[in-house]
């Protein structure tokens, strides 16, 4: 017990009392918790906050379509188009007996159907526009890469090929059907008919793709559908003269995933992240009302760093962290049902320049995510992202380098999603981040 006694005096002695300090310095506050004669907690460690903002996310080979905008109150306007290329399973007409000319196929019509796959993110009570447009430019990254990104376009023509104004039903409908212009469909058919489109590369020498785009002027949500279970369908017949008529179609679908992409957009303009800076950068909490950002789609992430936790080391001879939990709080009011809370948060280990190493794993080797505590009370002050980080800060504090390691948070659907979260660094003043510490010395 003497030496214990001997321990927390050093510790009490080392770090001043009272609240952090900008400097970096931590404190061992009074509510320590005693475990046993070599065991304390410590949950007064300053944690720094900021936002960065990564350059690019890979957005294809997603599965998903996603398209809308909206304008959010916290970080801007959102917006998202999607990019596509068709493929057929097949580039002829129905033929049977000798009928293999086709003289009686006329055109009928051509749609898109869309299928939702129950992801959304906004308001969906609102009416949600979007046009077709043909691409001018070939589904083909512009680098050596074979990847597109969050912020890759493609040329496309300003003629709508189709229009669609609907309130969104993701979670009680099965699919949207968007009538395309009959100019185009019958262009597409008499190339088919001609035997002018034979095959793929034919196919997509005329039809380089599609893009889906949003007007900004009614959006209010940005809906997923399936970008397996969508196409594009070529509706014809078989004129019969005062018979009924056979009719038949041809589908056209999105079958190599990594020629489908979303460019996903946001205009800070006018809010607190308007001044991020370049990815390699970040932007403190203590410039943004005490708060850190994570967006889903536009790359903005949270950092968390510890910037004194060396020192820990000056505390005994033989001593080790055996245990820490981050406990971070969602900002009251940044959440609702429109932009409801994430399960988890993806917890990733970067450098100074926000440079990934690697997920955040625990000592056994397995990867740690934050997850979120849902028991509400009546100032939501239980709702928060536990992340277990004992592993972490030991390795840390073990460091013979003066390098230093930070967190960077972010979703878990980063590439593919708009979920976004606001989170309370240490000065906010009702959503705090906690960091609970247990030092063992021996």
């Amino acid at each position: 017990m003497h030496k214990f006694i001997l321990i927390l005096l050093f510790v009490l002695s080392l770090f001043s009392c009272g609240t952090d300090t900008d400097t970096g310095e931590f404190t061992v506050g009074s509510d320590y918790l005693a475990l046993s004669n070599k065991v304390i907690m410590i949950d007064t460690v300053t944690v720094e906050m900021s936002t960065i903002n990564f350059d690019s996310l890979v957005t294809s080979n997603m599965s998903r379509i996603l398209i809308g905008n909206y304008d959010d109150p916290i970080f801007g306007k959102v917006k998202s188009d999607s990019y596509f290329q068709l493929s057929g399973t097949n580039y002829a007409l129905n033929s049977s007996g000798s009928d293999t000319e086709s003289i009686n196929y006329v055109f009928d019509s051509i749609s898109m159907i869309l299928k939702y796959d129950k992801y959304y993110y906004g308001d969906t009570t609102k009416v949600q526009t979007f046009d077709i447009h043909r691409l001018i430019q070939k589904v083909k990254p512009n680098t050596d890469d074979s990847s597109f990104y969050n912020n890759s376009t493609l040329s496309y023509s300003p003629e709508s090929l189709g229009k669609i104004s609907f309130i969104p039903r993701p979670t009680e409908k099965d699919s949207i059907n968007i009538k395309m212009s009959n100019e185009f469909g019958d262009a597409l058919f008499q190339k088919i008919k001609k035997r002018e489109i034979t095959d793929f590369d034919s196919f997509t020498e005329y039809l380089k793709g599609l893009v889906l785009v949003p007007e900004t002027s009614n959006s209010s949500s940005v809906i997923g559908f399936s970008a397996g279970n969508s196409k594009v369908r070529l509706y014809y017949s078989k004129y019969m003269g005062d018979s009924d008529q056979d009719s038949f179609f041809l589908d056209f679908t999105i079958i190599d995933h990594a020629k489908q992409f979303n460019s996903i957009s946001l205009n800070k303009t006018g809010t607190m992240l308007q001044n991020l800076p370049i990815s390699s950068s970040n932007l403190s909490s203590n410039l943004t009302n005490n708060q850190g950002f994570i967006q889903s789609g536009t790359g903005v992430a949270c950092r968390v760093e510890f910037p004194n936790i060396k020192q820990f080391k000056n505390i005994s001879t033989n001593g080790a962290i055996v245990n820490a939990e981050l406990i971070l709080k969602p900002v009251n009011n940044s959440y609702s049902e429109k932009y409801p809370l994430a399960d988890s948060l993806a917890v990733y280990v970067g450098d100074n320049l926000n440079r990934i190493s690697g997920t955040l794993v625990n000592s056994a080797g397995s990867t740690v995510y934050g997850i979120l505590n849902k028991k509400s009370d009546e100032f939501n002050e239980n709702v928060g992202y536990t992340i277990p980080i004992g592993n972490f800060l030991q390795k840390e504090m073990l460091k013979q380098s003066d390098s230093r390691s930070s967190l960077i948070l972010t979703l878990s659907g980063i590439s593919k999603s708009v979920d976004r979260i606001v989170l309370g660094n240490q000065k906010h003043a009702n959503n705090k981040i906690q960091l609970k510490i247990y030092y063992i010395s021996y």
